[in-house]
């Protein structure tokens, strides 16, 4: 094949599995943001195959590993993320939880000590991630519209 010859389309890439955000809808822009790579995070250590590949550009310098996947960000009401929480939990899905407590903490234990302070049914929670088969986070997002 030659340098010229036109590359065959590459059929588009389909995932058997979804990455979802819930954000709270009330939240500031910094917050949104904030919260969204905070959860994320948490998705990368404790399943692994989310992450793809090294990057490198052209003169070989190498980047750090990404999602393999998009990640899809929703947002809905205090009720939403509550009915979303469950919905999770009930279905054992890798998760990761961002409460309203954490914006008045400034280190990782004080985030976890805010967390583990409060019993499940009554976290404020201001956003969720969730991983797992496509079908399983529709349904866990249902009622969550996507952000805007």
């Amino acid at each position: 094949m030659s340098d010229d010859a036109p590359l065959e389309p590459l059929a588009p890439l389909r995932f058997d599995t979804k990455i979802a955000v819930l954000l709270r809808e009330d939240l500031e822009t910094w917050q949104r943001l904030n919260v969204t790579a905070f959860l994320v995070s948490g998705l990368g250590t404790q399943v692994p195959e989310v992450i793809g590949e090294p990057y490198e550009d052209g003169d070989g310098v190498p980047s750090l590993p990404m999602f393999r996947q998009p990640v899809l960000v929703f947002e809905g009401t205090k009720e939403t993320l509550a009915a979303a929480h469950a919905r999770v939990l009930s279905r054992s899905l890798p998760r990761a939880v961002f409460t309203g407590d954490l914006f008045a903490t400034g280190n990782d234990r004080d985030n976890r000590a805010a967390v583990r302070a409060v019993r499940t049914a009554d976290l404020d929670l201001v956003g969720l991630a969730v991983y797992g088969p496509r079908n399983a986070v529709d349904k866990v997002m249902k009622g969550a519209r996507m952000h805007p």
